[in-house]
């Protein structure tokens, strides 16, 4: 994991709260996509990945690759090789452990941290050495896209998509804090 040492600032706080985001959305979205029987996760829609059940493996085998990298866990393109692709009940939880991976990381994370970089393993591309503010804004971004992807082909199901556009707002912040109270997530006072 990077070195947290240092000042804390607007920055490492903005990756913080995302990286809190990230749990909180991608809760919401698998809760949802529960509620569908085994054969609905993986019946073949319109997007992308051709079912829920591959773009939301797709979105963990990425977290999972990039969690590495930030944790200078060496796996690299390894990470793509051991993957197995989980059914709706156990991808629920191995994305709920990836994001508790990942708030830890942020939670590590000082703005001078933030410059220093990380070794991604790009295959025949040979090794990149990434900044992690760069990297963390890349990730955010994968999943953020992908999950919009799920939530439409969630639109064509029995299942009603959860609403994800929502942010740690004081608007919003009663069921917010109903919301990451019941996931154990950081104090609402801390993202609020």
């Amino acid at each position: 994991m990077p070195d947290g040492a240092g000042h804390r600032g607007p920055l490492s706080a903005h990756f913080r709260k995302m990286a809190h985001n990230n749990a909180w959305a991608n809760w919401r979205l698998l809760s949802a996509c529960r509620q569908l029987d085994e054969e609905a996760f993986r019946a073949a829609r319109t997007s992308f990945f051709p079912s829920l059940h591959e773009t939301l493996n797709h979105n963990l085998m990425v977290d999972l690759y990039y969690i590495d990298a930030l944790e200078r866990g060496g796996l690299g393109r390894q990470v793509f090789a051991r993957f197995r692709p989980f059914g709706m009940a156990e991808l629920f939880q191995a994305q709920a452990a990836a994001d508790r991976r990942l708030i830890a990381v942020c939670d590590g994370l000082s703005d001078a941290a933030l410059e220093a970089t990380v070794t991604t393993d790009r295959g025949e591309h040979g090794a990149v050495e990434e900044r992690i503010d760069d990297l963390l804004a890349h990730l955010f971004q994968h999943q953020i896209h992908h999950r919009g992807q799920a939530h439409a082909m969630l639109a064509g199901t029995a299942v009603a998509p959860p609403q994800l556009d929502e942010y740690f707002l004081l608007h919003d912040s009663q069921q917010t804090r109903v919301e990451l109270r019941r996931l154990d997530l950081l104090p609402p006072e801390e993202l609020l």
